[in-house]
């Protein structure tokens, strides 16, 4: 018998999470859905995996996020 997680982050890396948020709305919008500055400055996927793993509390906000886009 294989168990599963309920878990909907359970196997996702922070970077994939990243990646399929600003694959289906872009930066722009995300920086929009997420007001840090790593979203609307120059962004890029390195600087701010650099810097979602340093903030918790944005880190949480990009989680949950991804939740909802893929519980919707």
């Amino acid at each position: 018998m294989v168990q599963t997680s309920k878990d909907p982050l359970h196997g996702k890396t922070l970077e994939y999470i990243l990646t399929s948020l600003v694959n289906h709305f872009g930066w722009e919008e995300l920086g929009m859905h997420i007001r840090i500055n790593c979203f609307n400055n120059q962004p890029s996927i390195t600087s701010s995996l650099k810097f979602l793993r340093k903030t918790p509390w944005a880190r949480k906000q990009v989680e949950d996020l991804y939740v909802r886009l893929i519980l919707n």
